[in-house]
């Protein structure tokens, strides 16, 4: 006779068994071992009668504290060089680009130059600024160049991003100088994954706004813009999740009409993405002497001049063109209105850009407006002037 025996005769009484060893749900070290995190449920009353906390700023509208802000530039149009003169205006309490900035302390950190780089760098901003090494004790420098720079590592099995140890020896020097600037230089040296994934992007700058957050820093990370992002003027690098994960984004580009580059020196630096302020801010600088110098700001009369003077051109072209019976408009390809009258023998130094806006406030001001011809099969629109 066979007999069987019971496999679960030998075991303790369920209630004498520890809770891991009992037939349900699997053990989870992961919900027992977490580190307590450091927010909290909480009534939006508890803010009654508290003042309302002013909006913090590295430099106003353009990098705020607190958050990351991503600075754009194809390579060589000089976006180290534009960090590296904000990290120096931090350190020294000074201005950048005619901005005041808040003082403290900076920390800049690049893995695309070495020492003798930043050295030959730094050396031209001291003294275009007039000041001397002696008063930098503030401003922090390390090269990464040839090392092994990535700030996290991914975790292929479940695709999720781990702090790396150096990004743990930045934070802990963070911590011991309490900058009130972070600049990382650049985003393709120090982030380990794929710059098209849109979760690999919004936990990378997690992790990166977490360092801001805690130690109440501007953190300014540089980046090389796509194919795409530099075709289009945008500057937008890989995923979409890089502009909407950042609080603030700046490109700088090269000034560039119709393919001619008239000043190589000179720049455009825009305000692509602003949470906090107005988007579309343009500052134009100029490289001298191994830095960038603001151009001197156009007053509002400048402004109204430039802008009458445009829209008085736009309608002399339109004019002329029609009498030539040459039709143009507003939606681009090679009969788009200001890239013809840009690169008329009399558009009188107007450039694109300029007929562009001269063609926006003439359109809302009822001066021109768009007309259509032809067989109902193949209408065609065309500007024409009001009388």
């Amino acid at each position: 006779m066979n007999v069987h025996h019971d496999p679960f005769a030998d075991l303790p009484p369920a209630d004498d068994m520890p809770p891991d060893d009992r037939f349900g749900p699997p053990h989870n070290p992961f919900l027992e071992d977490a580190v307590p995190r450091a927010s909290r449920f909480f009534p939006a009353s508890e803010w009654s009668g508290k003042p309302v906390p002013p909006r913090e700023w590295l430099v106003r509208d353009l990098v705020p504290l607190r958050t990351v802000t991503l600075l754009g530039g194809d390579g060589g149009t000089g976006k180290s060089l534009l960090a590296l003169q904000l990290a120096y205006a931090v350190a020294t309490g000074g201005a950048w680009l005619g901005r005041g900035v808040a003082g403290g302390g900076a920390l800049f950190i690049s893995a695309e130059d070495d020492e003798a780089e930043l050295h030959r760098r730094l050396a031209d901003v001291v003294q275009a600024s007039g000041g001397s090494f002696d008063e930098l004790d503030r401003l922090t420098l390390r090269s990464l160049a040839g090392e092994d720079a990535l700030l996290a590592m991914l975790d292929r099995s479940g695709g999720v991003l781990l702090a790396s140890a150096l990004f743990h020896e930045i934070e802990k020097r963070i911590a011991e100088e309490n900058p009130a600037l972070v600049v990382l230089d650049t985003l393709a040296d120090l982030f380990p994954g794929n710059e098209n994934d849109r979760a690999q992007a919004r936990q990378f700058v997690g992790l990166l706004r977490g360092l801001a957050i805690k130690h109440e820093c501007a953190l300014l990370l540089l980046s090389h813009p796509s194919l795409s992002g530099l075709n289009s003027g945008s500057g937008t690098s890989g995923s979409t999740a890089w502009n909407n994960s950042v609080r603030s984004r700046l490109y700088l580009e090269r000034v560039i009409q119709d393919g001619y580059e008239a000043n190589p020196d000179a720049r455009l630096l825009s305000t692509k993405k602003s949470n906090y302020g107005r988007n579309g801010g343009e500052i134009s600088v100029t490289w001298q002497g191994g830095v960038f110098v603001a151009d001197a700001p156009e007053t509002g009369l400048d402004r109204m001049a430039a802008g009458a003077k445009a829209e008085r051109v736009f309608l002399k072209l339109l004019g002329l063109l029609a009498a030539q019976g040459r039709r143009v408009n507003t939606g681009g390809g090679q009969t788009y209105a200001p890239t013809v009258f840009s690169n008329h023998p009399e558009a009188e130094g107007v450039n694109k850009r300029g007929f562009r806006s001269a063609m926006e406030t003439l359109l809302a001001a009822g001066k021109i407006r768009l007309a259509e011809d032809g067989p109902p099969s193949k209408r065609r629109q065309f500007l024409e002037a009001v009388e």
